[in-house]
């Protein structure tokens, strides 16, 4: 089938590097001739029939810029066939000859159920979490990195001046690859991930006073979203081993600011791919990048898919984090 028109939509929680995939997804259609259209507000939005014709103007000077010029929305009403109908409905009352979601598992599942119901769908992997175990990279990562490494490390300024320990929360939902790598580059002596069984609070106890005993004077516990509690944990610190200790959740703002030239780079080439795979006739896959190249799954293939973290990563943080 000749693809004449497409839509295009971000789904599910935003992430920096989203409006540099609706730019590269937009301007290679338009350079193959095709027509785009731009959905507002994710599923949510392809329900209403809330869509915008896009032009290669209509993208420009938002490469730079953080979230989504098309707004995005969690939508638990497309979890029903009743309504995957009706977007399948709408799709084809727009003329819709493909259409590609941009987001996580969650859209990816929407996507999954609009191809059973005849419509091309092409997935793009953007989240902070990097939790799709199809792909290596996930748009907007390295970004969220970036942001609450250097937030952290402003966190450890001011803990080292008044010999405190703290413990920052990192964002990343039931995945704990923000609070590795945030970990391994902050120098911090401890992180918690939800892969991970957790030490017990003696556990900490000892390694915060063992630390200490070899002359640090502040310490630093990197906490995933998914364990949570970090409140309480600083509280119990502070009564046991009387160490000033305070808690901080970075929260949203990791997961805005102007994406990093990584997350530029890998949304520009995910989004051109998602255009030349439906041009291929290619429905119901989702770009991945690979052992350095951007290929494509199935998506019931990547939806089944497990990813576990780099156990090598997490013990090297330990190490690393010792005063020999």
């Amino acid at each position: 089938m000749e693809i004449k028109k497409i839509g295009v939509l971000t789904s599910g929680g935003d992430s920096p590097g989203m409006n540099a995939t609706i730019r590269a997804v937009v301007r290679t259609a338009k350079a193959k001739g095709i027509d785009v259209m731009g959905i507002f507000d994710g599923y949510k939005g392809l329900l209403a029939g809330d869509m915008i014709e896009m032009t290669a103007k209509t993208v420009s000077d938002i490469i730079q810029r953080g979230g989504t010029i098309l707004q995005t929305a969690r939508c638990k009403e497309f979890m029903l066939p009743e309504y995957q109908e009706r977007g399948a409905h709408m799709c084809k009352v727009f003329g819709l000859d493909g259409l590609v979601v941009i987001g996580g598992d969650g859209s990816f599942q929407g996507a999954e159920k609009l191809a059973n119901l005849g419509i091309n769908t092409i997935g793009i992997p953007g989240t902070i979490d990097l939790d799709i175990a199809c792909t290596e990279y996930t748009i907007g990562f390295d970004t969220a990195v970036n942001t609450a490494m250097d937030s952290i490390n402003k966190i450890r300024d001011t803990s080292s001046s008044h010999s405190r320990c703290s413990i920052v929360e990192v964002m990343g939902r039931n995945a704990g690859y923000i609070a590795l790598w945030c970990g391994i580059t902050t120098g911090a002596e401890l992180v918690l991930v939800p892969e991970i069984p957790a030490p017990s609070n003696e556990e900490i106890i000892k390694k915060i006073l063992e630390t200490k005993n070899r002359g640090k004077k502040h310490f630093l516990i990197i906490v995933a979203e998914g364990i949570g509690g970090c409140n309480e944990l600083a509280k119990h610190i502070e009564e046991v081993t009387g160490i000033e200790s305070r808690a901080t959740i970075l929260g949203y703002l990791q997961r805005g600011g102007s994406p990093t030239a990584l997350d530029r780079l890998h949304a520009s080439m995910m989004g051109a791919k998602a255009v030349d795979l439906l041009c291929e006739g290619k429905s119901k896959r989702v770009v991945a990048y690979v052992k350095g190249e951007y290929v494509d799954f199935d998506i019931n293939e990547a939806l089944r898919m497990q990813k576990t973290l780099d156990d090598y990563s997490y013990k090297l943080c330990d190490v690393l984090s010792q005063r020999y």
